[in-house]
């Protein structure tokens, strides 16, 4: 005997059943088949709501049985010909006649009892299989329809009915024994205790098809639902979730204990007795290998199967220092939520006998509660207890896998890789068979958490890194460009996919979780909302995607000052802005911490160096042990390309437009030609190195002249023009000496400079050219030759660069 089993998507209209209609051809056992049906999808949920309608007076509830009765109907008349419809469309509408008439008994006493709406839930399946029944006999297969009530023997717990199986397999065996057809077509989810329509429960078809299996002893048990298989994770939530080939059964009732919903969670208890394979098929891919749930999955060494959640979960939690040393307190406490009807699905006690931790469904929690402190309200009276204390808003995320027992680190693995992304685990629970690694979170959390898990056991193939941009300008856009243009360099060669999901300038900002296409984006830009900060920041922590990193190109002391914001909440930042380094000694050292603490990157690479790697020489020097005597250092690009330029025959003022219109000055020169620029480096430097400077302790000796400071940037220009003899003589006087201007920054002793210096020809820095920069570290290893690092130290390419090395950067932490 083989038993198929249909859920509500594969039956949810004509079209559909046909497909069905062809499976259960195709099928050619000599054995016989059991065929159990579900409701047209959807059914079950609006035969429901009717119920709750007519409860409360809403008598709304009667132009949804309409909808339900035309439903019917046009599958009826879509699946059959005309001539042979009758009887079926007869059926149909005495059905919805009676469901009438109990919605109309619910109406006027305003009370749906349990009972009652079991009755009301049963027609979803006696309509849908008597469908599929009679389809299947058009297409020249007999077959006889079977009421499963008259086989399912349960007790009186409506709604949720326990199944009597001593009767039931009799039933079940005498029945088909003495029937010589060889199709069967049953409904699912209903049972009968003592002639009373039951149901088994929400999912309940996936259980009759199991307790039909379990009886006859049959070959195998089939369930079709509209997807592959059983998933290494909820598919609506990882996109890139991979079917499960073969499965143990303690296993899938793992998974289907903790939220996966492809087979109901009773379902495998019958026939994990018998060893009954269980083989979980789509049927809109009938050719598909889907799932098969064995006792044995032979040949798998996978060590995680699979991932899984739930969420509205509550975590109550029972404590005092009275627990401590006395039994019968836990014996108690489950005693009182067995009487109350409270499932408990988590349960961890601290070692200490101190604290008893449960999670139940949010629904259950009140009554729990209650019932739990009147139960021990003379030790809360006295004193030895506190009130048990409810946690709402939580999940439970489950990692199984019948080989964790054999590999150490798993539970390291899931725990360091839900930290690194920010989310924080209440409780935790394992059993002894280390099958089944459980953690309560935040709800909030949950979608995170099981893309983030399933990215460290399932994804072989790439990382998936979010990225929200702040300043799409000049550097921005190039950037923007350098990412596009290595996607998949970077997918292919360093495993790592990078999804831009935020995009923002001063004017505009725009979010998409499912990724902005940078080819093709200007349509969506111009749709784009205005640009609010806090409300961007704010989207982005909502958004609470995994792996998130944030990246400001801006010049923007507001967009420097909300970094911390974004810390707390496990974003990376990569900064090429240089205020929150160069900010007070406290904000840059609470960036710091905040990114130990919540382990994630906050890298700033540019803020020196442009796209040399500057910063991360010094941080590979100082962990290695070496110590810095002395850095020297050409810092500003721009001012290098000015005096490079500079010859005396062009006034200074012409050769700083033109670095300013090649793209190498801030839009107001004087940040760069000031020195200030230098002097935020120098100190972002000395503070790498681990001395506390401000910038009021660097000395800036500039050689501008103070009128140039003065006005707007037209008026500088026209300054510079004035004071060009000035410029002009500190040419002459370097070249007479044979020497070159360079501008110096300098730190040593715990003090740092920056000037105008004479530099000569066996001088590192005399073969400066164009706008590189140079940076001369003297440590204790290197203490006659500096270790120098040289090159391009301005321009929107390099910098762009530097910025996405960064990003990149981010992955080992993330």
């Amino acid at each position: 005997m083989h038993v198929l089993k249909f859920g509500g998507s594969s039956v949810s209209n004509a079209e559909n059943i046909k497909k069905v209609i062809e499976i259960i051809l195709s099928n050619n056992s000599d054995q016989g088949i059991i065929v159990v049906i579900s409701a047209l999808g959807g059914v079950t949920d609006m035969l429901h709501e009717c119920g709750m309608m007519a409860s409360t007076g809403n008598d709304n509830f009667r132009s949804l049985l309409k909808t339900i009765e035309y439903r019917h109907l046009e599958t009826v008349r879509e699946l059959i010909p005309i001539v042979q419809q009758s009887g079926l469309l007869s059926i149909v509408k005495k059905c919805c006649n009676e469901l009438e008439e109990i919605c109309d008994g619910i109406f006027l006493l305003q009370e749906l009892s349990a009972r009652t709406l079991d009755r009301m839930l049963s027609y979803g399946e006696l309509l849908s299989s008597q469908i599929v029944a009679a389809g299947l006999q058009l297409s020249g297969k007999k077959n006889i329809w079977v009421d499963s009530r008259q086989l399912i023997s349960t007790d009186a717990n409506f709604n949720n009915a326990h199944v009597d199986f001593k009767i039931t397999n009799k039933k079940i065996k005498d029945y088909f024994s003495s029937r010589s057809e060889q199709i069967f077509i049953l409904p699912g989810f209903i049972s009968s205790c003592q002639k009373i329509t039951t149901t088994l429960g929400r999912g309940g078809s996936d259980y009759t098809a199991a307790i039909f299996a379990a009886a006859m002893d049959a070959n195998s048990l089939e369930i079709w639902t509209d997807v592959p298989g059983m998933m290494t994770a909820d598919p609506r939530i990882v996109s890139n979730a991979k079917t499960i080939s073969r499965i143990s059964y303690k296993e899938a009732m793992e998974l289907s204990h903790f939220g996966a919903k492809v087979i109901y969670p009773p379902t495998i208890q019958p026939v994990l007795r018998l060893r009954i394979p269980i083989h979980l098929k789509n049927t809109f891919a009938p050719t598909d290998d889907g799932t098969l749930i064995t006792s044995d999955p032979v040949g798998d060494e996978q060590k995680i199967r699979g991932i899984s959640g739930i969420s509205k979960i509550s975590l109550l939690v029972l404590e005092g220092s009275g627990m401590v040393g006395i039994p019968g307190f836990s014996r108690r406490l489950f005693e009182t939520l067995s009487a109350e009807k409270v499932n408990v699905i988590l349960i961890t006690q601290a070692s200490s006998e101190h604290s008893i931790c449960v999670a139940i469904e949010t629904s259950l929690s009140l009554r729990a509660k209650e019932a739990i402190d009147a139960s021990f309200s003379h030790d809360i009276a006295a004193g030895n207890i506190e009130p048990v204390s409810v946690e709402q808003n939580l999940a439970i995320i489950a990692v199984v896998g019948d080989n964790m027992k054999n590999h150490p680190g798993i539970s390291g693995k899931m725990f360091g890789a839900l930290g690194k992304n920010g989310i924080n685990v209440r409780a935790i629970a394992q059993g002894s068979s280390e099958r089944n690694i459980s953690a309560v979170i935040a709800a909030v959390d949950l979608q995170k958490a099981i893309n983030v898990l399933h990215e460290e056991f399932f994804e072989t193939t790439y990382k998936q890194v979010n990225l929200f941009v702040a300043g799409i300008g000049n550097v921005g856009s190039k950037l923007l460009r350098q990412l596009n243009q290595q996607k998949d360099h970077l997918k292919e060669h360093l495993g790592l996919q990078l999804k831009i999901v935020g995009l923002a300038n001063s004017k505009k900002m725009l979010l998409n979780s499912e990724g902005i296409d940078i080819d093709n984006f200007t349509e969506e830009w111009e749709r784009s909302t205005p640009m609010n900060l806090s409300v961007f920041i704010n989207e982005i922590i909502s958004l609470n995607l995994r792996n998130s990193v944030f990246a400001d190109i801006t010049s923007s002391e507001e967009v420097a000052m909300v970094y911390d914001k974004l810390l707390k909440k496990s974003i990376s930042v990569v900064a090429c802005n240089k205020i929150a380094c160069s900010s007070s000694l406290g904000y840059y050292k609470k960036l710091k911490n905040l990114a130990r603490e919540y382990n994630v990157s906050f890298l700033f690479e540019t803020n020196v160096g442009a796209g040399l790697p500057v910063i991360g020489t010094l941080s590979d020097l100082l962990r290695s042990g070496d110590s810095v005597t002395r850095i020297e250092a050409v810092l500003s690009g721009t001012l290098n390309f000015v005096f490079n330029n500079y010859d005396g025959k062009r006034s200074f003022s012409e050769v700083v437009k033109q670095a300013q219109e090649e793209g190498y000055t801030e839009p107001d020169p004087r940040l760069d030609l000031s020195g200030l620029d230098v002097m935020r480096k120098i100190m972002i430097l000395a503070r790498e190195c681990g001395d506390p400077l401000e910038m009021e302790d660097i000395a800036n000796d500039s050689f501008l002249p103070a009128s140039c400071m003065n006005g707007s940037v037209e008026d500088f220009y026209e300054q510079m023009l004035l004071h060009e003899q000035h410029f002009k003589g500190l040419f002459d006087e370097a070249v007479a000496s044979g020497k070159k201007l360079k501008y110096v920054a300098r730190y040593e002793n715990g003090k740092a400079t920056t000037g105008l210096r004479h530099v000569d020809p066996a001088h590192d820095f005399f073969h400066l050219y164009g706008k590189d920069n140079a940076v001369a570290f003297y440590t204790s290893r290197y203490v006659n030759q500096p270790l120098v690092i040289k090159g391009a130290g301005a321009g929107a390419e390099v910098t762009a660069s530097g910025v996405f090395a960064d990003i990149i950067k981010t992955r080992n932490n993330n």
